[in-house]
């Protein structure tokens, strides 16, 4: 670390004509973080030499800030995006792939799943920067009024659906609301063990009997209105809305929503447990990543990804995981640090400690794909369309591995 900081100086001794600011922009941590930025932004103007400027955007701003920035010529110099976002901008051409700005050296410092998330025909448009993955939120009230013992939760999908039935059976409250919108459940069939592509990678193949199959399972739960229709739409913001109002029995969150509930319902988070989400046959669990890119037309392409290596390193990576408390650093080193093991009684910290059990496990399960505003459209209209019994499983599959294949 000190060599690469060292580097980084001296690059920049070199390269302090060609920008007097340099601005990073994060995605939905304002003001909440504000105490953890100040300093960084700090450190960062002093490491770098100018003026360091921070901006927070929502997550449905950032992409159209990148775009307007890289028309107009004045783009931030590190964006902090998800991997689909990332994706999306890279193949609008709107991103610097950075393989020839920074050395080898540099991005082996990251664990190599959280990179390859960011990876796309061997071009690195991004440096992950935290990583979070799923746990399972139960409503202890709800599951005793329904007759279930909290203190000895599924440990399976299945089980999971099991318990939601029997919440909706007992109680009228629905039990849960799955991950399925939009192109999500691509994840639930990597979770599930079930292949996209091919082996080559040239062809998709989630037609198959076992794909329509674990379909067909979330048809007739939908059908039999195990779940809410709402969550079709509006995702996890609608399974957390109901969780919240005290509605919903079980909750796949990701571990960085309890200290939020605690503040939106203290009486829920007062009576939830957690447990680590089940692993199922395909050894996987969706982790979401973060990263920094650069956008296109920076004024100095190395000196921007110097401040996204900067910014993603392992001293300011470990810093914000202690931070939140519910996130996950993304280098080899600060992920290996004990406070991700370590102890605790609340419920947020037990909901760290679950989600650290299997990390190991996680893999942002995003699908890079070409065209993949056009190609993740057909996918969700169809997986909806089946879902709300306009289409068959297999007739929906089949046509959306029909677009995929004329487009891959």
């Amino acid at each position: 670390m000190k060599k690469q900081l060292l580097a980084i100086g001296a690059a920049l001794a070199l390269g302090g004509a060609f920008a007097q600011q340099l601005e990073f922009v994060t995605t939905s941590l304002a003001p909440t973080f504000n105490d953890f930025f100040g300093p960084v932004v700090e450190r960062a103007s002093k490491q770098f030499g100018v003026t360091v400027k921070w901006t927070d955007l929502p997550q449905n701003a950032i992409q159209q800030r990148v775009l307007a920035g890289v028309a107009a010529g004045n783009p931030p110099d590190a964006v902090q995006l998800n991997s689909t976002q990332i994706l999306e901008l890279a193949q609008q051409g709107a991103l610097l792939p950075l393989n020839d700005l920074l050395d080898t050296a540099t991005f082996k410092l990251y664990q190599k799943a959280a990179l390859d998330a960011f990876t796309f025909e061997g071009k690195i448009y991004a440096l992950p920067d935290y990583a979070s993955t799923r746990i399972v939120a139960f409503n202890t009230d709800i599951l005793r009024k329904a007759g279930l013992d909290p203190s000895n939760p599924p440990r399976t999908i299945p089980g999971i659906i099991e318990w939601a039935k029997t919440i909706k059976d007992k109680t009228g409250v629905y039990g849960f609301a799955p991950l399925i919108s939009n192109v999500d459940f691509l994840k639930v069939f990597q979770e599930a063990g079930l292949p996209i592509f091919d082996e080559k990678r040239k062809k998709a193949v989630f037609n198959s009997p076992a794909h329509v199959a674990l379909l067909q399972q979330y048809i007739d739960l939908r059908k039999k209105d195990y779940f809410p229709e709402d969550v079709m739409r509006r995702g996890f913001t609608a399974a957390y809305e109901l969780y919240t109002a005290g509605k919903l029995g079980i909750v796949i969150i990701g571990p960085q929503f309890m200290p939020r509930l605690e503040k939106d319902n203290n009486a829920v988070w007062k009576v939830t447990t957690v447990a680590p989400h089940p692993i199922g046959a395909g050894q996987v669990v969706q982790a979401s990543t973060f990263a920094y890119a650069v956008p296109k037309g920076v004024r100095d392409p190395k000196r921007a990804a110097q401040l996204a290596a900067w910014l993603t390193n392992d001293e300011n990576q470990l810093a914000f995981s202690k931070r939140t408390g519910t996130t996950f650093p993304t280098t080899v080193k600060a992920a290996a640090d004990p406070f991700f093991r370590a102890g605790g009684s609340t419920v947020n910290d037990l909901a760290r400690l679950a989600a650290a059990k299997t990390m190991r496990y996680g893999r942002d399960l995003t699908v890079p794909v070409p065209n993949a505003a056009e190609l993740n459209k057909a996918f969700k209209d169809n997986i909806e369309a089946a879902i709300f019994g306009q289409k068959s499983a297999k007739q929906a599959l089949d046509d959306i591995v029909k677009v995929w294949n004329a487009n891959l």
